[in-house]
């Protein structure tokens, strides 16, 4: 009995040191993956903004950094990790701050106004748009919210969601992704870790065990 004991705890051990190196390998790939997001981000170098107190600001002022906060927290939902904003490390590099800059992005396209002009004049679903120009504004639509025949609408989604536009919000919501899987990554190299160090224990505690018992028994016999 003590024997097949033995060999139990000797069996768990063994599997742990395989899952003890399995989450090694994935710690040491993530932190690669880890420092080739910073080397990404040093790169690029876009940095968030803060005033003399460690506020965030936009255009200098902390209400419309405020107002981003708002259409990223109420408006997309996003889980802000306050701790990832860090006045003393503005470079952007953490899934909140990829974010945070998405939305700044966002939010002066929502908020901008454009120029249009007409040549001659449009009739449309029976109104009549005489030439001349046109002050438009996006007032808060997306890309897909605009009627793109409208003479005017048509020509705003263009002038406000333009490629650049696109392509940012493409590249920043990389980088958060990016960022979000990295984490994970770094829980399931901790949880095999600790599943590794819980089965090591646990197998060489039926080694000591087996060993222990062994000699009570030996002591019983003598």
């Amino acid at each position: 009995m003590m024997k097949r004991l033995r060999i139990l705890g000797v069996v768990l051990a063994f599997i742990g040191l395989g899952f003890l190196a399995g989450g090694g390998v994935a710690f040491a790939k993530i932190q690669d993956g880890y420092g080739s997001l910073q080397s990404f981000s040093e790169a690029q170098n876009v940095e968030l903004s803060y005033n003399e107190d460690g506020q965030l600001i936009d255009r200098g002022s902390t209400e419309e950094a405020e107002a981003i906060m708002q259409l990223l927290k109420d408006d997309w939902g996003y889980p802000v990790v306050e701790s990832d904003l860090d006045p003393d490390d503005p470079l952007v590099n953490s899934a909140t701050e990829y974010m945070y800059q998405m939305a700044t992005i966002a939010y002066h396209v929502l908020n901008g106004t454009h120029t249009v002009e007409l040549e001659e004049a449009v009739e449309y679903e029976g109104e009549t748009f005489e030439a001349g120009t046109y002050e438009v504004g996006v007032e808060g639509r997306y890309w897909t919210e605009f009627d793109r025949q409208h003479p005017l609408d048509g020509k705003v989604r263009e002038m406000a969601w333009t490629g650049t536009v696109h392509g940012l919000v493409g590249e920043l919501g990389v980088g958060t992704v990016t960022h979000s899987a990295l984490q994970m990554g770094l829980g399931i190299a901790a949880l095999l870790g600790g599943l590794g160090a819980t089965l090591v224990l646990t197998g060489l505690g039926f080694v000591w065990v087996s060993y222990g018992r062994r000699k009570e028994e030996d002591a019983v016999t003598a």
